[in-house]
């Protein structure tokens, strides 16, 4: 299928949307292999009604970078499942413990643990199988270990352990009192760079990998991508003082409740959305050299600003 460029993200997502589920939906038909339950339980959170921001993420910047949807697809898959997966865990009894996701019972809730716990680990390894058919193999092996990378130790596992860290689940953590505003606010966005930026970052260079991209253009992505990780996490925090339960799909107000380190609990709520103002404009400019080409970046960059839910 042809794409036609479009100008708003809005626009795109609208036209990409409902290719990205179908493409998901054909990836988690299993085989008699699969327990039926099991099966189940990964298209429950994978196929959920969603923003599907990462893969839109990668599908932008494949365009921005002159590549073609259908080649950019895989990755935008690969990316969609290990955010899933990192929800699936994460919304776990021994992690965040949350009962509600896309205002529908968590995993755990509705399969049990066990199942969810198995779920995450299967969309796990299925987003590496998905970037490894990838062609050519050049392609493949690159977008392969920067996925590895950004899902590992260092990116987002290693921020959801200092997240952990924060609501003293990890033994010897240093509590927050022993810490100035400025190291807490220092630990907040090495937190949420790792956690939240780290995805949505591979997300673009994903897509600009698949559409073959130069240094340049992946240099840009990576100054709009950091800053736009922290909006959105600047944001989400926002939403979880002043939005709805209706409006997230998901319970609102917990950080409050578990003293945890937040943007708006550390800089106040007009600070907060200050900072995702500024970060937003740099975003925004730091897609120069992409010309008009980013103009799907550019406006999903004020959507993130903007968004209420």
């Amino acid at each position: 299928m042809i794409h036609t460029p479009t100008s708003t993200f809005a626009e795109f997502a609208a036209t990409l949307r409902p290719q990205v589920d179908a493409a998901l939906s054909r990836l988690t038909t299993f085989d008699a292999g699969c327990p039926p339950t099991l099966g189940e339980s990964i298209r429950y959170s994978l196929l959920a009604p969603g923003k599907r921001l990462r893969p839109l993420l990668a599908l932008a910047a494949a365009q921005a970078c002159g590549g073609s949807i259908e080649e950019a697809m895989p990755a935008a898959c690969a990316v969609e499942m290990i955010h899933c997966y990192s929800l699936v865990h994460d919304d776990l009894p021994a992690m965040d413990d949350d009962d509600l996701r896309r205002g529908r019972p968590t995993n755990h809730k509705q399969y049990g643990e066990g199942i969810a716990v198995l779920a995450g680990d299967a969309l796990l390894t299925l987003a590496f199988e998905t970037l490894a058919r990838l062609q050519p193999a050049e392609t493949a092996v690159r977008c392969t270990t920067e996925l590895a990378h950004a899902a590992g130790a260092a990116r987002l596992i290693g921020g959801q352990a200092d997240d952990l860290a924060q609501e003293g689940k990890v033994p010897g953590a240093l509590p927050a009192v022993d810490r100035s505003p400025a190291e807490s606010l220092a630990l907040l966005e090495s937190i949420h760079r790792r956690k939240t930026g780290a995805m949505l970052l591979v997300s673009l260079r994903l897509g600009a990998l698949a559409a073959e991209a130069d240094d340049l253009r992946l240099a840009a992505l990576d100054e709009y991508g950091t800053r736009l990780g922290l909006v959105f996490q600047i944001m989400d925090d926002l939403l979880d003082v002043r939005g709805t339960e209706d409006q997230m799909g998901k319970r609102v107000g917990k950080d409050a409740a578990r003293g945890k380190l937040t943007f708006p609990g550390l800089l106040g709520v007009e600070e907060s959305l200050r900072r995702a103002q500024a970060l937003t404009a740099e975003a925004v400019a730091a897609l120069g050299p992409l010309g008009n080409d980013a103009e799907v970046l550019e406006d999903l960059a004020r959507y993130v600003v903007e968004r209420n839910h």
